[in-house]
């Protein structure tokens, strides 16, 4: 090796762990550096084999895009691809960048970095929306360390639904082209029907982007319509304004397309957003200080009385049935969910009164249970109408976490002591579920309807419910199974032990309660207690 291809060399490897060539046929026609700490191999021992064999199936369309994509004397990546190993094996990943270079008869360059292997998300590597607003906040952060300009590109391919038309092999050919143009390969999202979005390095055109990514899928632009627009990710502003600017640019674009303008930059999204947000705030405040919403009530049956009603669950409904998702969502967001969770508690406690006999479960946030003064509300209109003792439960969502939690276990206990009965609504859907079983006082146990659902297939969700009922039971918990819509859902939950159930198989949601069984047991006080 002459003096100048090795000080090239040693320039790459300060930079790399491990270089290969791949040649045109797909193979690697060179491997030297520290490929058997990367992929379990010897340098020798990937010469010859097809570079897909190196990368792992979940990032292959990725990797095959980025290559397909490159333009000889361009670069491409850095994008963190998982590397092929044997079941059972820790998860391997390298930061991997690739280079054509025009005089090298269509071989590509590349240079793999050991990098940790990002968290997989749930459809072909793309984000939700959810999870894709706050990998974009992360990115923005890093981006003001590092300098990196970065933008959040919204494209919009109207006509590809259609064109695709359910093939999965251009849906994974789309997931890996947007990965292989954002930010490190993970930094794209779906989101919606035909409205995509990703983190990329400031540079092509957002319009450019939208016509190379649907010549790559070899779709003709007379059968679908690219564009798109870019927001700048640059600037100052504090974590809160990022999240809000970021989910204003992206909420506009999916109820609106490109037909919303989107903001040019970080601080136009937070001016914005702000000013969207104060609208909010009057809006919902005045929604809720008008009580402008309704009640309905779902049925929730004792299984081991019968069938007989236990207690009905009180749903809120923001208009003629819509959704409540967005506006309880919203509520958390401004700030105004303990307004909401007190005024549906407030019309609940006035149906007690009005209606003898009657159990209500009313749900109550994260966010609320931390408020001592809800508690305090809650108490002073029990006081006034000291009949619905015993008869009110609370239902504590996750929707927000619980950030103190002595204050939660405090203000849940006092609510206890009021004869209020408390339910851990959605167990299995969050991470912190076993958390709070163990350290709040608990009455009820709600499992997650998703696990409902598989239950009667048999399997590892047999199993954990099954696990479930007894920890609970040994605790002095009970357990309620939501969605239970068919009778072998019923008999599943049955067979495992479940107290209560829930769902339309025993009624939707209505206007009023459900007939009140004469010999409804009362709702029995759990055994565990706070700390």
């Amino acid at each position: 090796m002459n003096a100048a291809l090795s000080r090239f060399v040693g320039f790459a490897f300060a930079s790399a762990d491990l270089l290969i060539e791949i040649a045109p046929d797909g193979r690697i026609a060179f491997a030297a550096g520290a490929a058997e700490a990367l992929s379990g191999s010897p340098d020798a021992q990937l010469v010859g084999r097809p570079w897909s064999d190196f990368i792992d199936d979940y990032d292959r369309a990725m990797a095959e895009a980025l290559f397909r994509g490159l333009k000889d004397g361009l670069r491409g990546g850095p994008v963190v691809v998982r590397l092929a190993g044997d079941a059972g094996q820790a998860e391997r990943a390298a930061a991997l960048s690739v280079f054509r270079l025009p005089q090298n008869e269509g071989a590509i360059s590349c240079a793999l970095t050991r990098a940790a292997p990002p968290p997989r998300t749930a459809a072909l590597g793309l984000h939700s929306k959810d999870s894709f607003e706050q990998v974009t906040a992360t990115l923005f952060e890093s981006a003001k360390t590092t300098g990196l300009e970065l933008e959040l590109a919204l494209v919009e391919l109207s006509g590809l639904t259609s064109v695709r038309g359910g093939q999965g092999d251009m849906d994974q050919e789309l997931a890996g082209l947007l990965r292989a143009h954002s930010h490190g390969g993970s930094a794209a999202a779906e989101l919606g029907e035909d409205r995509f979005a990703l983190v990329r390095p400031r540079g092509e055109s957002p319009d450019g982007l939208a016509r190379r990514l649907l010549r790559m899928l070899g779709v003709a632009e007379d059968t679908v319509t690219p564009a798109g627009q870019a927001m700048s990710l640059t600037g100052e502003a504090s974590p809160n304004q990022v999240i809000r600017a970021i989910r204003y640019a992206v909420d506009s674009f999916i109820a609106d397309g490109l037909d919303a303008a989107v903001p040019a930059s970080l601080s136009q999204a937070v001016t914005d957003s702000v000013r969207r947000t104060a609208m909010e705030v009057g809006a919902l405040g005045q929604a809720l200080a008008d009580k402008q919403f309704r009640l309905v009530y779902q049925p929730v049956v004792n299984l081991k009385a019968g069938g007989a009603v236990h207690h009905h669950e009180v749903l809120v409904r923001f208009g003629q049935d819509e959704s409540p998702f967005p506006m309880i969502r919203m509520a958390e967001e401004l700030d105004l969910i303990e307004s909401l969770d007190l005024a549906v508690a407030e019309q609940s406690i006035a149906k007690l009164v009005a209606t003898p006999g009657l159990k209500l479960a009313v749900n109550m946030s994260g966010r609320t249970a931390q408020s001592g003064s809800f508690v305090a509300k809650v108490a002073l209109m029990i006081a006034g109408s000291p009949a619905v003792r015993g008869r009110l439960l609370f239902e504590l969502t996750e929707s927000a976490a619980i950030t103190d939690m002595p204050m939660a276990q405090a203000n849940l206990q006092l609510l206890r002591e009021e004869g209020c009965k408390i339910c851990l609504d959605d167990f299995g859907a969050g991470a912190a579920s076993l958390a709070y079983v163990q350290q709040l006082p608990l009455d009820f146990v709600k499992i997650d309807g998703r696990y409902i659902k598989e239950l009667q297939h048999g399997g590892r969700e047999t199993t954990f419910i099954r696990h479930l009922v007894r920890m609970c039971a040994e605790l002095g918990v009970g357990t309620v199974a939501e969605m239970v819509e068919t009778k072998p859902a019923e008999q599943a939950v049955r067979q495992a032990g479940v107290d209560l159930a829930q769902g339309y198989l025993y009624g939707a949601p209505s206007d009023e309660p459900a007939r009140i069984e004469a010999r409804a047991p009362a709702i029995r006080p759990g055994l565990k207690r706070a700390g």
